[in-house]
C-alpha cells in the first residue's frame, strides 16, 4: 500500500480543481496547471479534496498511485505558493544581473553569458551574487536552475562557480610539496 497515495490532497480556498477523464486542471491565484495521469489510477474531486486511487493491484498501478498523488499536490502548491530555487555565485568577478527577459552572467569567460528567461519563470537578482528563480511549475523551475548552474559548476579546489543556496561542496587539497 502506498503511504503517500492514501492521503487525500486538500484544496485550499481560492483554488478550484476539475477532472475530465484522466486530466486534472487546477486553477488558483498564480495561474492554471494541468496534469494527465496514466490509465492505472483514478482521480476524483470530493468536497475540498482530490483523491487518487489505483485501478488494480499490479506493480505499475501502485507505482503510479503515489507519483500521481504527488503530482496533483505539486499542482495545488504551484498555483497557491509557487516554487523557488536560489543560487549563489562565488568567485572573483563572477556576477549576474537581469536585463529585461535576459539574465546576463559574467563567469570568467571572454564574453558574458546571455540566458533567455523562459515564459512562466521569474528571475531576480537581489545582489550580483544571488539569483532567485520562481514559477508555478516545479519541474521547470528546477530545470532552469540546473541550466544556469551548468554554465559554471562549483569546482572542488577553491569552490568557485554557481551553487544552490546551502549546497555543500566537498573540497580537495591542492598540490603537496
Amino acid at each position: 500500500m502506498s503511504r503517500i497515495g492514501k492521503k487525500p490532497v486538500p484544496i485550499p480556498g481560492g483554488v478550484s480543481a476539475s477532472v475530465s477523464g484522466q486530466t486534472i486542471e487546477v486553477k488558483g491565484p498564480k495561474g492554471v496547471r494541468t496534469f494527465r495521469a496514466t490509465d492505472d489510477v483514478d482521480i476524483k474531486v470530493e468536497d475540498s479534496t482530490v483523491v487518487v486511487a489505483p485501478r488494480g493491484t499490479s506493480k505499475r498501478a501502485r507505482q503510479q498511485w503515489g507519483m500521481s498523488r504527488t503530482q496533483v499536490e505539486n499542482l495545488v502548491t504551484g498555483v497557491t505558493q509557487g516554487f523557488k530555487k536560489e543560487l549563489e555565485i562565488q568567485g572573483v568577478g563572477y556576477r549576474a544581473q537581469v536585463q529585461g527577459k535576459v539574465l546576463k552572467l559574467a563567469l570568467g569567460y571572454s564574453h558574458d553569458v546571455d540566458f533567455p528567461i523562459p515564459d512562466g519563470i521569474t528571475i531576480t537578482c537581489a545582489k550580483p551574487t544571488e539569483i532567485a528563480i520562481e514559477g508555478i511549475d516545479q519541474q521547470e523551475v528546477g530545470e532552469v536552475a540546473a541550466k544556469i548552474r551548468d554554465w559554471r559548476r562549483p569546482e572542488p579546489y577553491k569552490g568557485k562557480g554557481i551553487r544552490y543556496k546551502g549546497e555543500f561542496i566537498f573540497r580537495k587539497d591542492g598540490k603537496k610539496k
